[in-house]
């Protein structure tokens, strides 16, 4: 049976100044597809997005979009109405018209908007249940919290929710994961892995993609179509990829001896008198433009040439902590805390956010003095800073200077290289060196900081965040480039897979009781996801005990059911019964003997049993979920 299709587009052009984005892409979106759709920076993956939600035309091609689709764009940073409660915002989603949803089909991307108006929608019983759900599902902060006053993360959390209340038929999220700590991603996981529709997102993170999608698209015109599309998860997409790019280029080497035979035949100077002859000078010609075009292809996998100079230093221990200790305000970050950076190591930090990662990173880098424990360095250590909020890069110099401070030539380990040479390392055109770092992406920037971290020889890297806004070509680039480098790792990142191939020791952030931090080390990514799973499992070793200090106030426990679940769990018994009523009448349509040889309408109820008896299950377990934790409130000691 074909699957629905939701929106369709063919042909689509677009550039961005002289530069061309894609060329001709043809796709097709269907019911219940999980797309993860990746490629370089610059491929114009948020371009796509805008078009298919309507929000920016193509120069080429036209979008088709099936009668009634509700198509909802989630972008990279959030918009809220200045002033507005988390509430408001909720109430808001129902009250208007999705700037991506459609009614009709549209011709080169372009149709009409059709706003309808929810007077009413505030004041019906089932639009709160629906807000309260999804509020109390997605753990959001009470309603009347002032949305300016929320972190980055939950500002993400917050858009989810409105565009989750808009019930698409069709989600777009570009780079979901931006903001979200590791708790965060984790939590996002689940809930994509829970909903029944089709949805597309831009991500970066491998093992995000790899759990939650079930076809890749990649944006790359190294591929004849100018993209490629395999149905499966990451992994797969990986095995296909390597498949048909070595298939490229064998097809490239067999052509260049096919083209090299033609154009010695065509030097002895053949006379096209007969067909024949004719046939095989237009067929050399052929070869030699396919040849162009396959090798030009080829040549567009330049990946960025990232090598990090090492000092060589042989000293054991580079750096020691003994009973490092930080508070912020009030709030003990962590205490107790030792740490030892020899040549090798490889240190991961995780936590979430605010749990005092960068303050760690500046601790060891020495910008930052703690409140207790001491710190010793080996004499003249070398220490290189990636600083995540890249502060160490003036926006108004240009791109010259960042590469090239000192005028137009970089000396890298030992070499004189020309800012030219020096920028195309980094994947920079020599177009591109008079603009100023401000007009760069955040991808370009993490680039131009790599490139001037590598000019430093180093005995220990201090790396926080360096993946935020980098492709994976670069990422995978960047990660040899690590694995090779003799001396001491320090590296904060949400990037499971990077942790997992590069780290062999992971230092836990997190918050403890009574609000005061601690710190636990593991082995592995894996085992403190065991650990997180079964926190009655003492998986780590605890390394921070919670800090003591004198009268510190409890932090109050909730006792009761938030109102918005109260309200959500007074409502279930009615909802339960529409929907075992609803499950029931369309079992019976479909078992019905005058349904029997109709194909279509058979298909159609089967699709929708499925989808009854799925949210049945969902509001049963929904129940329970509530239930639980309603028995766990009223069993607790006070």
């Amino acid at each position: 049976m074909a699957v629905p299709i939701l929106v369709s587009f063919t042909g689509l052009t677009k550039a961005f100044t002289a530069h061309p984005l894609f060329t001709g892409i043809s796709l097709g979106l269907f019911e219940g597809e999980r797309t993860g759709l990746i490629g370089p920076n610059g491929s114009g993956k948020s371009t796509l997005l805008k078009i298919v939600a309507g929000l920016e035309e193509p120069d080429q091609g036209e979008v088709h979009r099936r009668k009634d689709v509700r198509v909802v764009y989630l972008a990279q940073e959030e918009r809220f109405t200045p002033g507005s409660t988390v509430e408001q915002v909720l109430l808001d989603a129902l009250a208007e018209k999705s700037p991506g949803e459609w009614s009709g089909e549209s011709s080169r991307g372009s149709v009409e908007r059709q706003p309808e108006c929810l007077p009413e929608s505030h004041s019906t019983p089932e639009t709160f249940q629906r807000v309260w759900e999804i509020s109390s599902r997605l753990h959001l902060p009470d309603g009347p919290t002032p949305v300016e006053t929320l972190s980055g993360g939950w500002r993400k959390r917050l858009a989810l929710a409105r565009a989750l209340i808009q019930e698409p038929d069709l989600l777009l999220l570009d780079e979901p994961t931006n903001h979200l700590d590791l708790e965060g991603i984790l939590w996002l996981e689940k809930l994509l892995l829970q909903v029944h529709f089709a949805f597309v997102l831009v991500s970066h993170d491998r093992v995000f993609l790899e759990t939650v999608t079930n076809r890749i698209v990649e944006l790359n015109r190294v591929y004849p179509e100018g993209f490629l599309r395999v149905e499966g998860n990451y992994s797969t997409f990986l095995d296909k990829r390597e498949a048909l790019v070595a298939a490229q280029e064998a097809q490239e080497q067999v052509l260049a001896n096919k083209v090299r035979r033609e154009i010695e035949w065509l030097r002895r100077g053949p006379k096209a008198r007969t067909t024949k002859a004719r046939a095989r000078i237009d067929e050399a010609h052929r070869l030699q433009d396919e040849l162009a075009e396959v090798s030009a292809r080829n040549a567009l996998k330049q990946t960025a040439d990232i090598t990090f100079d090492a000092t060589g230093r042989k000293t054991k221990r580079l750096l020691e902590a003994r009973g490092l200790g930080l508070t912020l305000g009030e709030r003990p970050l962590f205490a107790d805390l030792d740490i030892l950076l020899s040549p090798g190591t490889r240190l991961g930090i995780m936590g979430p956010n605010g749990a005092g990662k960068s303050s760690l990173m500046q601790l060891l880098h020495g910008s930052l003095q703690p409140d207790q424990g001491t710190l010793r360095r080996a004499d003249g250590l070398r220490v290189v800073y990636f600083d995540q909020k890249r502060e160490q890069l003036d926006p108004e110099t240009t791109l010259r200077q960042a590469l090239a401070p000192t005028g137009d030539t970089v000396v890298f380990q030992d070499r004189a290289l020309h800012v030219v040479t020096w920028a195309k390392r980094f994947l920079f055109r020599p177009d591109q060196l008079g603009l100023p770092v401000s007009l760069l992406s955040g991808g370009e920037r993490a680039r131009v900081l790599i490139a001037r971290l590598m000019r430093t020889p180093a005995d220990v890297l201090l790396l926080d965040e360096p993946t935020n806004d980098i492709d994976i070509p670069t990422l995978e680039v960047l990660e040899e480039g690590l694995r090779d480098f003799p001396g001491a790792i320090v590296l904060i990142t949400h990037d499971r897979y990077l942790l997992d191939t590069l780290c062999d020791k992971l230092l836990i952030l997190e918050p403890g009781a009574n609000g005061h931090g601690r710190a636990r080390y593991f082995s592995d990514y894996a085992q403190w996801l065991t650990a997180r799973s079964s926190p009655d499992v003492s998986a780590g070793s605890d390394d921070t005990p919670p800090a003591t200090k004198p009268n510190a106030p409890k932090t109050r426990r909730p006792t009761k059911l938030s109102y918005g679940e109260q309200r959500e769990m007074d409502g279930m018994a009615e909802r339960i019964r529409e929907a075992e009523a609803l499950e029931q009448g369309l079992r019976q349509a479909l078992e019905a003997p005058e349904n029997a040889s109709k194909a279509e309408v058979l298909a159609d109820l089967a699709s929708r049993l499925d989808q009854a008896e799925a949210d049945l299950l969902g509001l049963y377990e929904r129940l329970d979920e509530l239930e639980t934790k309603q028995r766990e409130y009223e069993h607790a000691p006070t």
